[in-house]
């Protein structure tokens, strides 16, 4: 019985040792019925960098790669690479800016938001920021931009409404929900399959946080088909980036309005296996020779 009691307590103490080892933020397994655990800490210095943009707070900036010789890869394309250019657009922008993060979210080594900035470069904006971490520190950064409206949208919602916190769920939900919303974007967004709609909704129950667009999903794609033809035609090209924490889940994807190359970043949240709501931002990619980095939009 001693032997016995000796090999389980040794047993233990092998296991607690390897979970020791383990980066914050992670467990040990990785199966389909583990939960994912989010790493607050990451969460907290990406939020502290977003309100660096109105604090002008350099502390903040502890969370990004430092060593000149590891590029922080900006996908921003006003900004040039690496730390000092970020330093040098918020030193520009203290006391100038009202920030609000109002969702954050993490899926594996990336962290996205979703913020109000209430005064950004003289003017509110919607707005989406991702970033990349690399052993322990960020190394990437894609953004999105769209002004925000002065009116809500023809279902009286606010373009900001809505849950912030994602549920907490299996990894196994959380790739279910990252497929479901990827697979509609591309079905019926791309592809233009409309007959599929019914595959991605709860009949047509959709609240939706665009400016211009009412609540349910058929109200989206008429809009979308009004404006065939116009100068604010609508074309999805296809998909970029998708990203999850529980039900929420962030596309990214390329497109056109107007002709004009854009970029599309879409959150949704997922109820029961459908698509229940929707906020997103669009903005028009900048001719090649205004880029102040060589990495692209996405």
């Amino acid at each position: 019985m001693q032997t016995l009691a000796a090999a389980l307590i040794s047993v233990a103490v092998l296991i607690l040792s390897v979970e020791a080892q383990l980066p914050t933020g992670t467990t040990g397994c990785a199966g389909p019925t583990d939960f994912f655990v989010v790493n607050a800490t990451r969460k907290s210095q990406v939020r502290a960098i977003m309100k660096a943009i109105e604090t002008g707070d350099q502390s903040a900036f502890a969370a990004i790669h430092p060593n000149p010789e590891f590029y922080y890869i900006q996908h921003a394309l006003g900004v040039p690479d690496g730390l000092n250019g970020v330093q040098g657009l918020l030193t520009a922008l203290k006391n100038s800016s009202r920030v609000q993060p109002l969702r954050i979210f993490q899926d594996g080594e990336y962290v996205f938001v979703h913020t109000n900035f209430l005064s950004f470069v003289g003017q509110p904006f919607i707005g989406f920021d991702i970033f990349r971490y690399e052993d322990g520190v960020i190394v990437e950064h894609w953004d999105q931009l769209q002004p925000t409206p002065t009116e809500n949208n023809p279902s009286g919602w606010d373009v900001f409404a809505g849950p912030v916190i994602a549920l907490r769920q299996t990894n196994a939900q959380t790739k279910a929900n990252k497929d479901l919303v990827r697979r509609f974007v591309n079905d019926v967004l791309v592809k233009k399959q409309v007959q599929n709609l019914g595959q991605y909704f709860n009949g047509n129950a959709l609240v939706q946080h665009n400016p211009s667009i009412g609540d349910g999903a058929s109200a989206w794609l008429a809009a979308i088909a009004a404006r065939v033809g116009t100068p604010q035609s609508v074309e999805y090209i296809r998909t970029r980036i998708t990203l999850g924490e529980g039900d929420f889940v962030l596309v990214a994807s390329e497109g056109k309005i107007g002709g004009v190359l854009s970029a599309f970043y879409e959150l949704f949240r997922v109820e029961n296996g459908k698509i229940a709501e929707h906020w997103d931002a669009v903005q028009a990619i900048p001719p090649r020779a205004e880029w102040r980095n060589n990495n692209g939009k996405f």
